[in-house]
């Protein structure tokens, strides 16, 4: 820990316009300074920097603080970060008292490492600039793209060439070992005593440097020229690169969103790139992930509203679900989250080259406020109709409003979901917080009070307790030696699947879109897993079984675990081959899929299917002959 003493030395010694004037344009205004707050978007100056008292001041959204905390909330460094920056510029030397001589040593170590890496991938987005200024042909994919030399400069795009060492040319040492730890470089593994053949990452494609907060290169995504896979690709996790961390465009678009008042999330770096063109300057994009909770922190750090714009096809829709989880925690009354869904042809990319800014900014004026996008993700299936289906809603309702963080907002939705399902508000909120049903709850009515009715007559009650005479007994049935325990379902196409894929985490890259498609769209709990499993992938990859279900049983899903692994642990079952089952299994659920089973007009195909299985059943039990076709 850093001693308050040189806390309070350090701040006597930084002088703060100094500090928020390189980030924030500060005219004098009396004793004061004065200039556009960077933590919410306003036209009149309404934030104060006082060197008298060292502090800054906005009386527009409250903020306030000393220069260590600007730093940490303008550039989202932590408060060791902005103390040892401040320390530099002004020539002190953060005493470490409290760690040991290698402690010391190891973190002077590591931050020289990602230091010299950043160097590194400097060097390398200058190489990649000046190879595109040679390239006609990637020149000419981006004016093709409507990007114009301005915004490529600005954003720093370059072209890696088609060559398999073309870096060898940027560097002193081709072998140098910190070309493979960035990232650029390929080292394949090898016997011990073969010569390793290294070749560049990055190849005949479109180059955008990623930054982080601070301006440094820390990452590159490539995109191809042509036709090829991947479209994308982007550098593997490094000391200094995270996927689940870092947003593309943030650096460059600051400004832009304390100016316009949000964030606009989008999927891809072309459509950062393109929308800046525009004007539209406000954009970020995640880096092949999926949206996290890490994200949208940062994302609160420099603006009160976060838009995400994702496609109108079904991937998209799935992309829009896991955002809203990522959202949640961090959603309040203060803090404001929109979700932007553009016509299935479009990306914003396409839109705003196609139909303009202006038409791309009436649609973000449009967006669907996170309340209206959490109810309708919850109904998604759900007959409100029906009391089945308003429990089910509410069902899928709870585990999202539990990640909202206590406020007005959490409240709010409480009562729009209360309303939804039917149900009182007090006794709803009970039973999700597991609190005592209030007596006004437990004794208020379901709907509306009609006219009395005749008093209900007194149910039969024997006098006293029956005693059966004789020794009497159905004839043959009890006889029969009875099971030891309950009967367990047979395992049907569903449970299969969700349970190898649960059990092999690895299998879920192997499936083909429309095969995670339709596990997506399994209902209950097979879907409720098959969402869990997909967080758990993008968050940590494939993972081994017992850590699989120690996450489960964290997120309460133990008992549904159970039900689908629990007759086959007992009887020490494994699958000798667990793919082929998988592929076995959803080729079956594809089937049924496309094949309606007969029944009712208001039935699933599902329902209808667990109806027949049921009725088979029950004949089986009683000794009667199975059904006849014309019998269905």
């Amino acid at each position: 820990m850093i001693p308050q003493g040189f806390i309070q030395d350090l701040l006597s010694r930084v002088d703060i316009v100094d500090v928020v004037g390189r980030h924030v344009e500060l005219k004098k205004a009396g004793i004061n300074h004065k200039g556009l707050c960077p933590f919410h978007g306003e036209k009149s100056p309404s934030f104060i920097v006082s060197p008298s008292r060292q502090t800054y001041h906005c009386f527009g959204c409250g903020v306030h603080g000393n220069a260590i905390g600007f730093l940490m909330e303008h550039t989202a460094a932590t408060f060791v970060e902005a103390v040892e920056d401040l320390a530099q510029q002004v020539g002190m030397v953060v005493p470490q008292d409290e760690r040991s001589p290698e402690q010391r040593e190891r973190a002077k170590a590591e931050k020289a490492r990602q230091q010299s890496l950043t160097d590194v991938l400097a060097r390398a987005a200058e190489f990649y600039k000046a190879q595109l200024r040679k390239a006609p042909r990637a020149v000419g994919y981006l004016k093709g793209r409507g990007l114009t030399g301005q915004i490529a400069a600005r954003f720093g795009l370059g072209y890696a060439p088609e060559g398999w060492r073309s870096l060898a040319s940027g560097f002193p040492s081709y072998d140098d070992p910190q070309l493979v730890e960035s990232g650029l470089v390929i080292s394949p593994d090898v016997e011990p005593g073969e010569d390793a053949k290294r070749y560049d990452r990055f190849r005949d494609r479109v180059m955008f440097p990623i930054r982080n907060v601070q301006g440094e290169v820390i990452g590159f995504g490539g995109r191809v020229l042509d036709k090829g896979e991947p479209k994308y690709l982007n550098s593997p996790e490094t000391p200094v690169f995270h996927k689940g961390r870092e947003l593309y465009g943030l650096f460059e678009g600051r400004q832009a969103m304390r100016q316009r008042g949000y964030a606009l999330v989008v999927e891809g770096y072309m459509d950062v790139v393109a929308l800046a063109q525009y004007g539209i300057a406000n954009a970020v994009a995640t880096l092949g992930t999926a949206c996290t909770a890490e994200h949208v922190h940062k994302l609160f750090r420099h603006t009160d509203m976060v838009v995400f714009s994702f496609d109108g096809d079904a991937a998209g829709r799935r992309a829009a679900v896991r955002a809203l989880e990522a959202a949640l925690p961090h959603a309040t009354e203060t803090h404001a989250v929109k979700f932007l869904f553009l016509p299935p042809e479009h990306d914003p990319d396409s839109y705003v080259r196609d139909l303009g800014a202006e038409a791309f900014e009436r649609c973000v004026e449009t967006a669907v406020p996170l309340s209206r996008q959490l109810l309708t993700v919850v109904a998604d299936g759900c007959d409100l109709g029906t009391p089945e289906g308003r429990a089910r809603m509410l069902n899928q309702a709870r585990p999202l409003w539990s990640l909202l963080p206590e406020g007005l907002l959490r409240r709010q939705l409480l009562g729009e979901l209360a309303r939804q399902g039917q149900m009182p508000e007090a006794e709803l909120q009970a039973l999700w917080l597991g609190e005592p049903v209030p007596s006004t709850a437990a004794s208020a009515p379901a709907g509306p009070a009609g006219p009395a009715g005749p008093a209900e007559r007194p149910r039969w009650q024997p006098k006293a307790d029956w005693k059966g005479k004789g020794d009497w007994k159905r004839k043959g049935r009890d006889d029969e030696p009875r099971p030891a325990g309950p009967r367990a379902a047979p395992s049907t196409p569903m449970d299969n699947a969700v349970r190898l894929l649960l059990q092999h985490s690895e299998l879920w890259e192997t499936l083909a879109d429309e095969d995670r498609a339709l596990l997506h769209d399994l209902s209950g709990t097979h879907g409720a897993l098959v969402h869990w499993l997909e967080r758990q992938l993008t968050h940590h990859g494939p993972t081994p079984w017992a850590a699989i279900q120690a996450g489960l049983a964290a997120d309460g899903f133990s008992e549904a675990v159970g039900r689908l692994t629990g007759h086959l642990q007992a009887l020490g079952i494994e699958e000798s081959d667990p793919a082929g089952d998988l592929a076995r299994a959803v080729a079956d659920l594809r089937s049924r899929a496309s094949t309606p089973l007969p029944g009712g007009g208001g039935a699933t195909d599902d329902d209808r299917r667990r109806a027949l299985e049921a009725l088979a059943r029950m004949r089986e039990r009683h000794g009667i002959a199975p059904a006849k076709p014309s019998d269905l």
